[in-house]
């Protein structure tokens, strides 16, 4: 009698996602790192192949130290002109490499570094894959002064549209860059390219979480039956 093997935790998955990712590291060249839960598992890898690479681009606090107490050197983003790879999470992901991203409050930096990155290579697991974006709440990063006139925007968009300010400890949620962050809940992003572009615009917005600009151009997404590969 055979017994078939217990599906994989979550956290398996990640740790699956975060080695193959490896294979997109270029050798000898500074590869950007993202933040997050799966990214971990990826930083932890990338451990073990660091003689190969001069260091990393971080795109938050948390994962610098991360890196460095591992051994990593890490770069300052004006210090590099370009990466090959960035490799970060995502808290949704589209059928076209779109993403929303900010769930751990770091999108700005996230996308600085994904700015920097000629290929962004998206790891996660499959309950982040959507055939639309907004399921997941919003995030979008504002400076301070203007959170309830954007609140208010957002919410003019439709009759079940929220926007509430990301609290932490009872008082507003500070990201590194000492801004806040509004959760959106609500939205069906079905043109996330032109959704970014507007939001872009308004006064105020530092950076909204839809990745469509800087899209995923790589998705090696944990399933049941292990690491998929998505190309977009």
């Amino acid at each position: 009698m055979t017994t078939s093997a217990a599906p994989l935790s979550q956290d398996e998955l990640k740790t699956l996602v975060g080695q193959a990712a490896l294979k997109y590291v270029v050798a000898g060249e500074i590869v950007g790192v993202g933040t997050g839960s799966t990214v971990n598992k990826f930083i932890d890898a990338l451990a073990t192949i660091k003689d190969q690479i001069p260091g990393a681009v971080s795109s938050s606090v948390a994962s610098t130290e991360r890196l460095k107490a591992l051994g990593i050197k890490v770069f300052d983003a004006n210090e590099v002109t370009s990466l090959a790879v960035y490799i970060d999470g995502a808290d949704e992901i589209d059928g076209k490499g779109h993403m929303v991203k900010g769930g751990g409050a770091a999108l700005t930096r996230e996308k600085i570094v994904a700015a920097l990155a000629q290929r962004f290579v998206c790891i996660a697991d499959e309950s982040k894959r959507v055939p639309v974006l907004g399921n997941f709440p919003l995030p979008v990063e504002v400076i301070p002064m203007a959170a309830a006139q954007i609140a208010r925007r957002f919410e003019a968009m439709g009759a079940d549209v929220t926007a509430q300010i990301r609290m932490k400890d009872g008082a507003p949620l500070v990201t590194d860059n000492g801004q806040h962050i509004l959760d959106v809940r609500g939205l069906k992003i079905a043109e996330p390219l032109a959704f970014e572009s507007e939001v872009n615009q308004w006064p105020g917005v530092v950076t909204v979480g839809v990745f469509a600009h800087q899209k995923a151009a790589v998705c090696l997404l944990g399933t049941a039956q292990g690491v998929q590969t998505l190309e977009y």
